[in-house]
């Protein structure tokens, strides 16, 4: 057991210094500067603080790689998200009823007012399912966490949409 506790300021500095770098460096190296390293460094470190009574001295450089990694990689989920709705251009005619257009519209409407009900666990695990077809266990490698926990997410999520969304046939 070791008796360096990271909530000591002293040594949550000596962390910082040692790793802010290095931690960067990976992230630049890995994604580039598109995402925005420097905020997701911060970010971790920040995170590390105030979980600092969980995390011991031995893993804390594992624990904000992980975590700015983790960050990242939700990063980069979102803004394939919203790549993929900026691609979608709508025809210019349409051989739907104003009635159904209507609905259409109302029914994405409460489709994205519960999808802003989930949690950013469940809402990553359920679109990387549903919207990009990835199988549990491709969901559970992106996310780095088990099928199980993977399936737990994508399960819960859809049982909160399909109850916002259960008066809609």
């Amino acid at each position: 057991m070791s008796l360096k506790n990271v909530c000591d300021e002293k040594i949550f500095t000596t962390i910082y210094n040692d790793y802010v770098s290095d931690l960067h460096n990976y992230l630049y190296y890995q994604y580039g500067d598109r995402f925005n390293p420097n905020d997701k460094v911060q970010e971790a470190f920040a995170k590390l603080w105030t979980n600092c009574k969980e995390v011991s001295f031995e893993k804390a450089k594992g624990y904000v790689f992980m975590i700015a990694k983790n960050m990242m990689l939700n990063e980069i989920k979102h803004q394939k998200v919203v790549l993929k709705h900026r691609e979608v251009k709508p025809k210019d005619y349409t051989n739907e009823s104003p009635e159904f257009l209507l609905e259409k519209k109302q029914f994405y409407k409460k489709y994205q007012k519960a999808l802003s009900k989930l949690t950013e666990e469940q809402r990553s695990a359920f679109l990387l399912n549903k919207t990009e077809g990835k199988k549990h266990q491709e969901v559970a490698d992106i996310l780095g966490i088990t099928k199980k926990v993977a399936e737990y997410r994508i399960y819960s999520a859809f049982k909160i949409i399909k109850a916002e969304l259960k008066e809609i046939k």
